[in-house]
């Protein structure tokens, strides 16, 4: 009998490649597929795609496997980069790597993979899928501070049936450690952060080459101006770095000191930057919100009542009332105000380690 076949995506980093070998000892066949996201500068110092590639093809040779190339930047510029400048252009601020998830690595990459005849897809995600009376639950990682169900929240049942996650049960420093003992050679690689078309180039002036500046005032909520600011597009709610006011001596307390500037609002109408002082300023604390695009992995909303929440990634769960709204909307009213909910990043629900789902944030 043949063994089942599972296409794995493998990146070059260590996470990819010790699930590789993972399923390799579980008895799978196992194929990598490296994916080509991005090509716009493969040539500059920020896009390490060509040492990834290689990095992933010693890697499949350490551990046994064949790896091919595919190439998805046509399809990524279409379905996930034009979204992102779409979102940052309507003054939102998206989570690519959601997109992505959804449109390209269980999309287009799971449709290759069967055309290869794969019986599963797999990736090096921390997260888990389970199995309960045929239907498929998305759970979160053993290992929490690694967790990625959040990313994962807009996966269906027709994708999670077909995905395996070989990382779900295990610690990252066990990883590090297979990684370490299997004499990988990418085994002290560090891990990949931010956006994967970005790299570690500076975010602002990436946006510059895409977007319009367009700058306007800068004010605080009484409407006193505190500044300018370049374009609506390059700020986020809760930012504090790169506002480009400092200190204002009127604003300082009695003591000499002055609080931090934090982004509060856009208003897109008036083309106006609304900055406050202090973190726990009234403005940038929500004790409600509002979401659309609204994704459920079970194929339906959950029930009306208390569910876990979060609004980043990087957050503890808190506890929200959840009412589904019309379509694909819902609002989630918090026990706990939340500070700087921002329209265009994602709300995911959970039911202790059950990552129901969840939506993008509207206000």
């Amino acid at each position: 009998m043949s063994k089942p076949r599972v296409v794995i995506g493998m990146s070059g980093g260590v996470d990819s490649s010790v699930s590789a070998h993972l399923l390799k000892e579980q008895g799978y066949e196992v194929i990598g597929l490296f994916m080509k996201n991005w090509e716009d500068d493969d040539n500059s110092e920020f896009c390490s795609s060509r040492q990834d590639w290689i990095d992933a093809v010693s890697v499949a040779d350490v551990v046994g496997v064949d790896i091919d190339a595919v190439n998805f930047a046509a399809e990524y510029k279409d379905r996930v980069f034009s979204e992102f400048l779409r979102e940052y252009q309507a003054g939102r601020t998206p989570n690519p790597d959601v997109l992505c998830n959804a449109e390209i690595k269980f999309k287009a990459f799971l449709d290759h993979a069967m055309q290869l005849g794969a019986d599963f897809i797999a990736t090096g995600h921390y997260a888990r899928v389970r199995e309960v009376q045929g239907r498929f639950e998305l759970l979160k990682a053993r290992d929490l501070s690694k967790d990625q169900s959040y990313f994962l929240h807009r996966l269906n049942q027709a994708q999670l049936c077909k995905t395996l996650f070989p990382l779900g049960e295990i610690n990252k420093t066990e990883v590090r450690k297979i990684a370490e003992q299997l004499k990988l050679p990418n085994a002290s690689k560090k891990d990949s952060t931010g956006i994967c078309f970005i790299g570690e180039r500076p975010f602002r002036e990436f946006l510059n080459r895409y977007l319009v500046q367009k700058p306007g005032p800068m004010k605080t909520p009484q409407g006193e101006l505190v500044g300018e600011h370049i374009g609506l597009s390059f700020y986020t709610l809760g930012q504090r770095k790169g506002i480009g006011i400092g200190g204002i001596k009127s604003h300082q307390q009695p003591d000499g000191s002055s609080d931090a500037w934090y982004v509060a609002r856009k208003d897109m109408a008036s083309n106006t930057l609304y900055v406050v002082q202090g973190h726990d300023h009234p403005w940038l604390l929500s004790s409600s919100m509002t979401a659309d695009q609204a994704s459920w992995i079970a194929g339906t909303p959950p029930a009306t009542g208390s569910l876990m929440a979060k609004t980043r990634y990087r957050q503890a769960d808190v506890t929200a009332q959840f009412s589904a709204g019309s379509g694909e909307q819902f609002a989630l009213e918090f026990t706990d105000p939340q500070w700087a909910v921002t329209p265009g990043q994602s709300a995911v629900l959970y039911d202790g380690d059950i990552c129901l789902g969840g939506g993008i944030i509207c206000n």
